[in-house]
């Protein structure tokens, strides 16, 4: 059971249901990277709108170390992004059970290298503070174009605009007052429970992760993205070992 559950999860073969859970994961991964990352470094790294407006902001000051520091934020968000793409792509055409786990396993061995090497790197604080963040960026960019291509670009998980804004827009329509008094032909305005549910449970799991995030590298140090890694193994590891037994018998 648990094999098949985890089958249908990170598998080729996809459903509305394994995506919002396997969404629900990844929010907590991501929330968890992010609060960490920034307790490391002092700087958020799971969203761009931030990093494009600290560009705009140092260029006007004519920062440009600070310029190059964001640019590399973004460039390496993009590259991240890029990989995933190339990853699944390359899985797609091949009808690999694993073309969303292969970038879930690869954020996992970066988490890792960070989670294992990061106390140690964190003495050259000149290279490791921008090493880490283009790192972080990387590894943001790579989880949330898959979870984008996974589900044609309905769940986003690295960043919480776009769910708070849904949020919003159905607790708007909840709360309209539809009269039958004006224009009783109209269609009444109904909020969708279940995508307003879905959005409550996205945005819980980043927050719950945030929490874990930050209070693991309170308190353990750059080890806490060791369990965040586990998470990433647990969820890609069966169609990996499926595509695996698969070429076995091929050979």
């Amino acid at each position: 059971m648990p094999a098949h559950y985890f089958r249908t999860l990170t598998g080729k073969d996809r459903s509305t249901r394994a995506n919002r859970q396997l969404g629900f994961s990844l929010a907590f991964v991501a929330g968890g990277t992010n609060a960490g990352g920034f307790l490391a470094v002092k700087q958020y790294t799971s969203h761009m709108s931030g990093v494009v407006s600290a560009i705009a902001d140092q260029t006007a000051l004519g920062d440009l170390s600070l310029v190059l520091a964001g640019a590399g934020s973004l460039i390496s968000f993009l590259l991240g992004a890029a990989c995933s793409a190339v990853l699944i792509n390359w899985g797609r055409r091949r009808r690999l059970n694993s073309q969303y786990a292969s970038p879930l396993l690869v954020e996992a061995v970066l988490l890792l290298c960070f989670g294992l090497l990061g106390s140690h790197l964190a003495l050259w604080e000149t290279l490791f503070v921008p090493a880490t963040v283009v790192l972080l960026c990387f590894i943001m960019g790579l989880q949330n174009a898959m979870i984008t291509k996974l589900s044609g670009a309905e769940i986003r998980t690295t960043h919480m605009t776009g769910t708070v804004t849904d949020i919003g827009i159905e607790i708007g329509k909840l709360l309209y007052w539809n009269s039958s008094k004006v224009e009783p032909t109209k269609p009444f305005v109904l909020a969708n429970r279940a995508k307003l549910k879905v959005h409550m449970t996205m945005l819980t799991m980043f927050f719950v992760g945030g929490i874990t995030g930050a209070m693991g590298f309170k308190h353990i140090g750059y080890a806490s993205t060791v369990p965040l890694a586990g998470v990433l193994i647990v969820l890609a590891i069966v169609p990996l070992v499926d595509d695996l037994r698969t070429a076995g018998r091929l050979t």
